[in-house]
């Protein structure tokens, strides 16, 4: 298991007794098993209490913290709802993992003081830098496919072209240079993790490579094509 700190915590967002996952995942099932807390509210407390940023565990891996900036809060949900599998209802946890979908009424003020402001900071660093990113993405593709069936041809490169068109560089070369830079070796096809670390890191290119205007244009188009994705799930959505 990787036990290094979570960073960005304060030591009010990670007291000294609740250091280790396991002393944290007792005390979640305490608040809901003995307080009669609901799940939910006790698996967020742990979620702001949680010092690893990644770690191992029967064989998975779990990465929480994409390139030490971005957390993917859900990736930490999920592995919670190992320890709650016994106490928490399937249905409530399966529409949280599956369909962002919170069993219990919560504003977004409300989220960012149960995260702590260093998490909720990481958690939109990770909304905008992925999952909006990767929408983007996917809205510029479907542009060029659009352009393309207009133009009754194409050159048959049409990822190359997203990755022009937002980056200004080939997929190729841009892994490239994200291979160097952080000293690896890429061969083939990136795996989940990977890609979520490559795609924050576009992010962070497109950031310094495009202008304001652009930038949040880019960002709204982005968000728009992630509300229409998630408009696709089925139930309700936070």
């Amino acid at each position: 298991m990787n036990v290094k700190a979570f960073p960005g915590a304060s030591p009010a967002e990670a007291p000294d007794d609740l250091a280790g996952p396991g002393e944290i995942i007792a005390a979640m099932r305490d608040a809901v098993l003995l307080r009669q807390e609901h799940w939910f509210l006790a698996m967020l407390a742990a979620i702001a209490h949680w010092r690893l940023p990644e770690e191992t565990l029967d064989e998975r891996h779990f990465r929480y913290l994409v390139c030490g900036e971005a957390f993917d809060w859900l990736s930490l949900a999920e592995r919670l709802c190992l320890e709650l599998e016994d106490i928490a209802p399937l249905q409530e946890r399966e529409a949280l993992l599956f369909s962002s979908a919170f069993p219990v009424e919560l504003s977004e003020e409300e989220f960012r003081r149960l995260l702590g402001p260093a998490k909720y900071r990481a958690h939109l660093n990770f909304v905008y830098g992925v999952l909006v990113e990767e929408a983007l993405q996917l809205a510029v593709e479907q542009e060029l496919e659009k352009e393309r069936q207009s133009s009754f041809g194409g050159n048959g490169h049409q990822d190359d072209g997203v990755f022009l068109r937002l980056y200004g560089a080939g997929q190729d070369e841009l892994l490239q240079r994200y291979a160097v830079e952080h000293s690896l070796e890429i061969d083939g096809s990136l795996a989940l993790l990977e890609l979520r670390e490559f795609t924050y890191w576009l992010f962070k290119q497109r950031l310094q490579c495009s202008d304001p205007a652009r930038i949040a244009s880019d960002t709204r188009r982005g968000m728009t094509a992630l509300a229409r994705l998630q408009a696709r799930r089925p139930g309700p959505r936070r």
